[in-house]
């Protein structure tokens, strides 16, 4: 799964770190204006698409620049004030398939493509109840407004389940173009990595 969409690793490691620099300007810009929990989710996404460059300790070993990309595309947007409900669930989902990826090429870890979807699908749903959680707790103790009842919240996890679902479905078409190690085992799974 090294292959992107582009063929050349350079230019893939430099769109990803123009990803992650938009990521840290985010960060900044968040905390800058009383958006603490969006600053937070931008860092993390951010250390998240540099951990194979500093466990490789190689600038060019970088995520592929569409994913980090895609992860980096909501945080970015809601900083330019056009945030919708549903972009935050594509950023979760965004880190979700970032976690994977990094996952299956970056460690010894295999996956199984029905694996990698209920994967991506769990982890967005454990990462969204999460998101959900401090939500109301920042809407409890700080003053907030990002639910204006419980139904509210009930929808927004419904939202994260079907981003999830989408998300996994993604996950599995992008391995299956871009993976030039994915195999069929003779039991008929298929495994990338």
């Amino acid at each position: 799964m090294s292959q992107s969409i582009l063929s050349d690793e350079r230019t893939n490691a430099a769109l990803s770190w123009l990803s992650v620099a938009f990521l840290l300007f985010a960060t900044v810009e968040s905390f800058v204006t009383g958006e603490p929990l969006w600053g937070g989710f931008a860092a993390v996404v951010a250390a998240v698409a540099l951990i194979p460059a500093v466990v490789r300790r190689s600038a060019t070993t970088m995520p592929p620049p569409e994913l980090v990309g895609l992860a980096a595309l909501p945080a970015v947007v809601r900083s330019y004030g056009l945030y919708t409900q549903i972009a935050g669930y594509v950023a979760v989902a965004a880190l979700a398939l970032l976690i994977a990826v990094e996952l299956d090429v970056f460690t010894e870890i295999e996956m199984t493509a029905r694996f990698a979807v209920a994967f991506v699908v769990i982890t967005t749903l454990a990462v969204a109840g999460g998101w959900t959680v401090a939500r109301y707790f920042s809407d409890l103790y700080l003053g907030t407004n990002f639910f204006a009842d419980i139904p509210d919240m009930m929808w927004d996890l419904v939202t994260a389940a079907t981003v999830g679902v989408v998300a996994g479905v993604v996950f599995e078409l992008y391995f299956r173009r871009f993976s030039p190690a994915a195999t069929v085992t003779r039991d008929g799974r298929e495994e990338f990595g």
